[in-house]
């Protein structure tokens, strides 16, 4: 249409009037046609100029990013200018003009009022009119059901391993249930016993005792149910797009004092550029925590000098928290030069039931390694008996679009 209507224009001083009307009515009917076109699209699409004024905007776009556009009223609005409700995407369309970047893409997660969490994937295209630049083309996309796909398709595949947990609680099971059945037993043969004789109770400490045992094993059995329903429990998580190293950093903060007090020095080998992963920010905090306090443990016991009430300054003890992006992949490291362990046991670790120390449940490296399957990512163990151990936690970083385009 384009070429008929440059020869149109040539021609114009030999058209007569209702000629060129013809011409201006087709030329609509095209423009309404392709209006419609983009407006079909459930995809937001912006185009704006070299200078980020908006050119022309779907309702889709407007809808996503909820804003209130008027072509003829905002005729001179700069894109970022009109994007209020997330400064965030403000502030990256924003860099994107200001350092000139073209095919682009990020990932953002919004709040909405009803306390929901929505992730939109704003790209960024050259718009290119006769082999020039002419301006952008923003793409806007909803991928919250693709982000909800993703969480539901991992907590089927965490479904599979909730048979191997039932098999260890059954397994954890029969010890108390043994034991409260054998002092059971044995009282009641003792009162048997008494009522065949002289028909007195037996002795109150003799009862008390086997009572008392059995009322442990009772409490055994309450706390592996409880302990059982905590991680058979769905995680729950909140998919925000946050960044790790702030958390580490605040984490590190809040666990050196007692680090230090028992001379174990925390050192920091964090990203210097600011990356974001889906996560959710309080389990991610659980699971971090829980890893160096296993790495405390493991110094602890390598080190006797690692106390409180030891007055020396010396630091014997080492947990060094790491963060690097390594091909797709933001990846934590939590080292420690403790005690170690066996192949065997780095094996087991994230078997429920399965701990190394004598108060554990055996639940905590399930619990974490469950969580950080929920985030989409993964979590593996390195260790060596004597020297320590080195955890490395795997989370996907948000696609780029020049990961998709290659």
């Amino acid at each position: 249409m384009s070429r008929y209507v440059e020869r149109v224009i040539d021609m114009l001083p030999k058209l007569s009037a209702e000629e060129v009307k013809r011409v201006l009515l087709e030329v609509v009917n095209e423009n309404s046609m392709l209006d419609s076109f983009i407006e079909s699209f459930s995809t937001g699409l912006i185009l704006v100029d070299k200078k980020w004024h908006i050119l022309q905007i779907n309702k889709a776009a407007k809808r996503i990013l909820r804003i209130s556009f008027d072509d003829e009223k905002n005729e001179d609005e700069l894109l970022f200018n009109v994007i209020e409700e997330n400064e965030e995407i403000s502030d990256w369309l924003k860099n994107i003009a200001d350092s000139q970047k073209t095919n682009v893409r990020e990932e953002f997660s919004t709040s909405c009022s009803d306390g929901s969490v929505r992730f939109l994937a704003v790209s960024v295209f050259s718009f290119i009119q006769k082999t020039e630049i002419s301006g952008s083309i923003v793409k806007i996309e909803d991928i919250t059901q693709l982000k909800a796909k993703a969480v539901l398709d991992r907590r089927l595949e965490n479904m599979e391993g909730l048979t191997n947990l039932a098999a260890g609680m059954a397994h954890e099971i029969k010890n108390p249930l043994g034991a409260i059945s054998i002092h059971i037993q044995l009282v009641q043969k003792a009162i048997s016993k008494k009522r065949e004789g002289d028909g007195t109770l037996p002795e109150k400490k003799f009862l008390e005792d086997h009572i008392d045992i059995v009322n442990d094993e009772i409490e055994k059995l309450n706390e592996l149910v409880m302990d059982f329903l905590f991680a058979v429990r769905p995680v729950n998580a909140k998919l925000t797009l946050s960044d790790p190293d702030e958390i580490l950093s605040a984490i590190c903060d809040f666990v050196s004092p007692e680090f230090n007090k028992a001379h174990v020095l925390i050192k920091m080998e964090l990203l210097k550029e600011k990356q974001r992963v889906m996560i959710d920010e309080k389990l991610f905090r659980q699971v971090i925590i829980n890893i160096a306090q296993n790495a405390f443990y493991a110094i602890k016991a390598k080190f006797p000098e690692c106390s409180e009430e030891n007055d020396s300054e010396k630091m014997p003890g080492l947990v060094t928290f790491g963060t690097s992006v390594i091909k797709d992949n933001f990846v934590i490291s939590i080292s420690d030069n403790g005690i170690g362990m066996d192949s065997d046991t780095v094996g087991r670790i994230f078997e429920p039931y399965f701990t190394t120390k004598a108060n554990g449940t055996g639940l905590g490296m399930t619990m974490s390694y469950k969580i950080i399957k929920e985030f989409g990512g993964d979590i593996q163990v390195k260790s060596e008996k004597g020297k320590g151990s080195v955890f490395l936690i795997s989370l996907p970083v948000p696609q780029t679009e020049t990961k998709l385009l290659g």
